[in-house]
């Protein structure tokens, strides 16, 4: 046996050309041009990664089916023969080189057998190309602890071809032409966009160029812009549903899915709400929006559905981009279309992110998912993996306390299972949804920000991983105001890994990837959309830092024309007092020190106890923490740590008048909605996030009524810094004369008879 493999093989190596061994010499492998099978030419042969790639390599040797090894791949084998001396020489000395070595395996001198040489060159090709284990495991998922059970693996084998970009092609009952096309498409105009270097070198220089528009719903849009030509319209009064090129069959599923929020005449007349119709007509042009009028109690599902339409549609035509371009090579003669007319993919797979603070969030948005594609169709949908999904993100309703009575906005935040450590991928093809598909083989990742901070990791950690963000093209951040109350930290170290070039391949084409994607590109193409309950200053920065699209920025600016003060139904004067700050960085010590010595002697009388202190910000109520501590004032505290025992202790006290201060964080107010009970005097250490947060507080005066309203106070400290909450809170025209006028002190009286 080892005789007869050592002539073929010697017969393979004399039917070379030159060219042919020195590629083979410098490369370990032939051309795959030169690849003969039978004599014949034959097809580049592609080693496809399987989608579990990111698994190891026994565990991809177990479940794979033996390869068949080419004539190349057992001259590689062959090639452990030679020296490190002779691979150095210069080419006329090859065909000696060669001519040995052909010797030696006549002569006998290998005795590795052909079963042995295939084996040797398989597992040589399948450790080249294994890919670096996916720290966020085959999932989607963290890998399992010492005492955690390891998730099930994905084990749909029946459906697993159906979800791979490469290896499918466009089909026919989905018709020739539902592959973007068109000109007018807005998906191909902004994928077709070209920039010039001297554009993006510009945007760091140019001056941002912004118009106000006044739209019917809406109301101020202000449309913005840092490169040159900057365009705005207004919305048409009659919209037709094929204006917006949906892809199949969402012009059919979307107004059977949107048919809840529909009423009346307006139910024939338009299939949106005269809301998602302005917001989808920005949505549908790509540019970037920051909506900040979005309520989990008012309009939070209304705006759900229409984002989840665009991010349906978006991810139907990227796809079906691709695979009418599979089709396209297929048809065509070897060595022909590598061309630039087919760069339809990023680095990496991944197009859209969703992120949204709980998983209840999370089952609404692949439940709508599911019904876009779905619609009536009497023919379901195959979604691998639901049970599963259903279970892990779904809620039983026996576990909510049946006698818990909170707030409305809060029962509508705070619904269904309200975890906030997940992520999923998500792979949608050919009327299918694969869910828990692994990272680099999903089209969507829905994840919450602290799911995406763990596998993202920090500087110096060994596993951490952001490959997968690097050609999103499509970012949609909803509920952004409950972020600041979670941790706003995860938002912006998301942010600023978003589409950097991956430190590795990932088993890409480049030769399919868009050249803005290679030119590192993607940020200018992003889109990103920015939903939120309110105006804030944090919000609004992440908005102007890190959306830099090219077809530009669209915000949504009402100011308060009423503030949240007229919703105070107690008899309460509130004073305002204004401190100075030099600048936004040295706001958060003269807070301090205005409180310290100004505010603070004037409730250390014991006269003045029962004395809550509302702190928004945990480091400020640390701070304040210790100087009572050090101060020896008696005090207690309650923040969104403090366990439930604390706080009925805290609470107690404070009533009873045991304890002069109370302090409580904002966080804890967020999420518990406690009403403390004994107030007669209430300071705002700063103004609260949420408007409504300031009239909740006040109202929590009339908890322990007992004829006392005349003793009580109420003071706020606030600076220039401070414009936004101040207008959310007292009125956008009450906010201005306290920021412009001389005096400091400003005083309003609430409930007056």
């Amino acid at each position: 046996m080892g005789k007869r493999g050592s002539r073929s093989q010697s017969q393979l190596l004399g039917s070379l050309t030159k060219k042919q061994k020195k590629h083979l010499r410098d490369f370990g492998e032939e051309h795959p041009f030169y690849d003969r099978v039978s004599k014949k030419e034959a097809r580049p042969q592609t080693c496809q990664l399987s989608e579990s790639s990111d698994t190891s390599s026994s565990e991809s040797e177990a479940e794979s089916e033996p390869e068949q090894v080419s004539g190349y791949h057992r001259l590689l084998a062959t090639l452990k023969n030679v020296s490190k001396e002779d691979e150095e020489e210069e080419e006329e000395e090859e065909d000696s080189v060669m001519d040995e070595t052909e010797t030696n395996l006549e002569d006998g001198d290998s005795d590795i057998s052909d079963g042995e040489e295939m084996a040797a060159a398989s597992a040589e090709v399948q450790s080249s190309v294994a890919s670096p284990a996916d720290p966020e495991g085959k999932d989607g998922h963290r890998p399992p602890g010492p005492s955690e059970e390891p998730p099930e693996e994905f084990t749909d084998t029946k459906h697993e071809s159906l979800f791979s970009l490469e290896t499918n092609f466009l089909e026919e009952e989905s018709g020739g032409d539902s592959s973007p096309k068109a000109s007018q498409d807005p998906f191909v105009q902004h994928v077709n966009t070209k920039l010039k270097e001297k554009e993006i070198q510009a945007v760091a220089t140019n001056p941002k160029t912004t118009e106000q528009l006044k739209w019917p719903v809406l109301g101020q849009v202000v449309f913005s812009s840092k490169f040159q030509k900057l365009e705005t319209f207004k919305p048409p009064k009659d919209i037709d549903l094929k204006s917006f090129h949906l892809q199949k069959p969402l012009e059919s599923t979307w107004i059977k899915t949107n048919s809840q929020f529909l009423s009346g005449p307006q139910k024939s007349s338009s299939p949106f709400t005269p809301l998602q119709k302005e917001l989808f007509l920005i949505m549908n042009s790509y540019r970037d929006l920051f909506y900040s009028e979005r309520t989990a109690l008012k309009n939070g599902e209304e705006i759900r559905h229409v984002y989840c339409l665009h991010i349906i549609n978006h991810v139907l035509k990227a796809n079906a981009q691709v695979l009418g371009n599979n089709s396209r090579r297929r048809s065509q003669k070897l060595g022909v279309g590598d061309d630039d007319d087919f760069r339809d993919q990023g680095l990496t797979r991944p197009k859209v992110l969703v992120v949204v603070p709980f998983r209840e969030a999370a089952l609404r948005v692949v439940q709508l998912f599911i019904s876009l594609l779905e619609g009536d169709s009497k023919k379901k949908i195959i979604v691998s993996n639901k049970k599963r999904f259903n279970g892990e993100y779904g809620s039983d309703p026996e576990e909510r306390p049946p006698n818990l009575k909170r707030p409305e906005d809060y029962e509508a935040v705070f619904v269904g299972n309200i975890d906030d450590h997940f992520r999923i991928g998500v792979a949608i093809l050919q009327r299918s949804i694969r869910l828990y598909a692994p990272f680099y083989s999903s089209d969507i990742l829905i994840a919450s920000p602290l799911g995406l901070r763990t596998i993202i990791g920090g500087e110096g950690e060994k596993k951490r991983d952001f490959d997968f963000l690097s050609s999103i093209e499509l970012l949609i951040i909803d509920q952004a105001d409950i972020y600041l109350m979670q941790n706003w930290e995860h938002v912006l170290h998301l942010m600023n890994h978003m589409n950097l070039l991956p430190l590795d391949s990932h088993g890409v084409d480049f030769s399919r990837v868009r050249m803005w994607s290679l030119n590192n590109w993607s940020k200018y193409y992003r889109q990103t959309l920015l939903f939120g309950a309110l105006q804030d200053a944090q919000i609004n920065s992440v908005f102007n830092k890190y959306c830099v699209n090219v077809q530009g920025q669209v915000a949504v600016r009402n100011v308060p024309m009423t503030g949240s003060i007229s919703q105070v139904l107690v008899q309460l004067p509130h004073v305002f007092q204004r401190m100075e700050a030099e600048s936004l960085a040295s706001v958060i010590d003269a807070r301090f020190s205005f409180f310290v010595s100004k505010v603070l002697p004037q409730y250390r009388d014991a006269v003045m106890s029962h004395t809550l202190i509302y702190v928004p910000c945990y480091f400020d109520f640390v701070r304040l923490r210790n100087y009572f501590r050090r101060e020896e004032l008696n005090f207690t505290h309650i923040c969104e740590y403090t366990p439930k025992s604390g706080v009925s202790r805290a609470r107690h006290f404070f009533l009873q008048g045991e304890k002069q201060f109370l302090l409580l964080t904002e966080r804890f107010h967020f999420y518990k909605r406690y009403t403390i009970k004994g107030i007669r005097n209430l300071i705002f250490y700063e103004l609260p996030t949420y408007p409504h947060f300031y009239s909740d507080v006040c109202n929590m005066l009339r908890a322990m009524s007992r004829g006392e309203e005349a003793a009580w106070t109420c003071t706020v400290l606030y600076s220039k810094y401070d414009a936004q909450r101040l207008a959310a809170v007292v009125g956008v025209e009450r906010a201005a004369q306290m920021l412009q006028s001389k005096k400091n002190v400003h005083l309003f009286i609430t409930g007056e008879r």
